[in-house]
């Protein structure tokens, strides 16, 4: 039988059972190669108060926010694309 993709729609490779993560949206458990990983940076102050802020030297700190979303979610979310057969083929990262 043929593979739909040459991962199976992971990222473990062969090193056996990985941990799971809870999807930020729909709070299901999904094994962590499986689900999707967005980090982003938040932005504590007002960006016109950080503006003014800076140009006096100040610095302003912006933390790491990490979100997990399962498969589904992410496509709904437009994290990740529906994308053909010969596109998955292709070894290149898809970005947006």
């Amino acid at each position: 039988m043929p593979l739909k993709r040459a991962s199976r729609g992971r990222r473990k490779g062969g090193k056996g059972s990985s941990g799971t993560v809870q999807c930020v949206n729909c709070g299901g458990t999904v094994p962590k190669d499986k689900a999707k990983k967005v980090t982003s940076r938040v932005s504590l102050v007002e960006h016109q108060l950080a503006k003014e802020l800076r140009a006096q030297g100040a610095y302003i700190s912006a933390p790491k926010v990490t979100k997990w979303y399962c498969i589904s979610c992410a496509i709904h979310f437009k994290v990740l694309k529906i994308r053909s057969a010969d596109q998955r083929r292709r070894h290149t990262k898809l970005r947006g």
